[in-house]
This record gives C-alpha cells, sequence and structure tokens, in this order.
C-alpha cells in the first residue's frame, strides 16, 4: 500500500509538474505576441492612400488599363485601375514615395507623392539631380501618357550634310576653295604684298643654304618647257629651209 502511494504520489508530481510548464510557455508567447503587436502599431502608425489618374490622349482607358499597373516605390504597394482610369493605392504609411505607371504599350512620368504623419499629402515632380527642388502638381495625381516607349533606336539616315561633313571631303575642298578664292581677296600685282609673301615664304625656309623645292620643280618643268619649244622651233626652221 505505501509503495502504491508513493507511485500515485510521484505521478501527481509529474502531471503538475508538466502542467506548470505548458502554461508558463503560453504565458510566454502570449507575452511575445503582444510584445510584437505593440511594435508593428507603433513602427507602422497610420495608413493613408495615394489617388490619382492616368490618361493617354485619344485612346479609351478600357483598351490599355488592363496590362497597366500603378507602383508605389518600386512594387513596395502595387495598385490597379478602374474603368475610368482611376487608380487608389490603399494602406500607404507616411514618407516620401515614388508612383510610376507601367504599361507595355504607353509611357508615363513618375511623380514623387509625399505623406506627412498628419495625412497632408503633396504631389511634385521627380527630380534625382537637384531632389531640393521642388515642382508641385495637382493632387490628386493626373498622369498623362507622352506616348509609345522607344523600344528600338531609330535607324540613322544618309544625307549631304553628312558627306560635307566628312573629314576627307573637308580636306579636299577648304584648300580648293582657298587656291580659288585668295587671287580674289588678295592683288596679287601689287609690290608690297609680293614682297610680303616673298619674306613669309623665307620665313618658312629658314636654311638658306638649300633650294626650295617650289623653285626646283619650277625650273625643272620650265627648262623641260623650253627644250621641247626649242626643239620645236627648230624643226619648224629645217622644214621652212628645205621647202
Amino acid at each position: 500500500m505505501a509503495a502504491a502511494a508513493a507511485a500515485g504520489g510521484g505521478r501527481g508530481r509529474g502531471g503538475f509538474r508538466r502542467c506548470s510548464q505548458l502554461l508558463s510557455c503560453l504565458l510566454l508567447a502570449a507575452h511575445c505576441w503582444m510584445c510584437a503587436g505593440s511594435e508593428f502599431e507603433v513602427a507602422g502608425g497610420e495608413r493613408f492612400k495615394i489617388e490619382g489618374r492616368a490618361v493617354v490622349p485619344g485612346i479609351k482607358p478600357q483598351d490599355w488599363i488592363h496590362t497597366a499597373r500603378v507602383l508605389v516605390e518600386g512594387e513596395e504597394h502595387v495598385g490597379f485601375f478602374k474603368t475610368d482610369g482611376t487608380f487608389t493605392v490603399n494602406d500607404v504609411p507616411s514618407g516620401s514615395y515614388v508612383v510610376e505607371v507601367v504599361s507595355p504599350a504607353y509611357r508615363f512620368e513618375p511623380v514623387r507623392v509625399d505623406i506627412t504623419s498628419k495625412g497632408k499629402i503633396r504631389a511634385r515632380q521627380v527630380n534625382y539631380l537637384k531632389a531640393s527642388e521642388v515642382i508641385r502638381l495637382p493632387y490628386p495625381i493626373q498622369i498623362k501618357s507622352s506616348g509609345p516607349p522607344p523600344y528600338f533606336m531609330k535607324r540613322e539616315t544618309w544625307g549631304w550634310t553628312d558627306f560635307l561633313m566628312n573629314p576627307m571631303v573637308m580636306m579636299m575642298v577648304l584648300p580648293l576653295l582657298i587656291i580659288l578664292l585668295l587671287p580674289k581677296v588678295v592683288n596679287t600685282n601689287d609690290p608690297e604684298m609680293r614682297r610680303e609673301m616673298e619674306q613669309s615664304m623665307n620665313m618658312l625656309n629658314p636654311n638658306h643654304e638649300l633650294p626650295d623645292v617650289s623653285e626646283f620643280m619650277t625650273r625643272l618643268f620650265t627648262s623641260k618647257s623650253s627644250k621641247s619649244g626649242s626643239g620645236n622651233k627648230a624643226g619648224k626652221s629645217g622644214a621652212v629651209k628645205r621647202r
């Protein structure tokens, strides 16, 4: 009897310990859940909504809204369009967000929306270079499409300007223009002008002991032409004497 009573007492103690452990685990879980809920309420605060409208000129909203979406700060919040082109993004906390309309057929400019903790909402243009510059826009947001997105680059076309602005063409045309226009601009019959040109040519040829290339070529061709001319004259005079 004593042994049975001792065994029963041991079982009772073990059950009590198990119950106490289970109760402590439940209390700990409830405490953690309450702490997490309070922290979420403090961090999240009050939630707001962003409203607006997107328009594609000349096209009904029913023709393009089924493929478009509204993205707030990337894909942190996502909204969809109604049949009239309006949209509402709910459950948005206070802060500054970039709202953009994504569509495969049309392009829309993004808009920045600032929401204060008191619920005041302001829309302004997105300026990544000058973030402090504020250009306000009407709210609710009015986003207008600027046309289809440029998926492909436009092929360059050939024109006369490309031909004329070619460096090789300019290297050939400019000296020709200078040769043709310079005699009309400068009076080469003026002796003073000739003297200045000779002095400038002498300055370009500092070593006077070496012959000038232009003079050498001139003498060479003039000598050949004079010899050929004298030979022709001699032949003509001989033919006249023979007659």
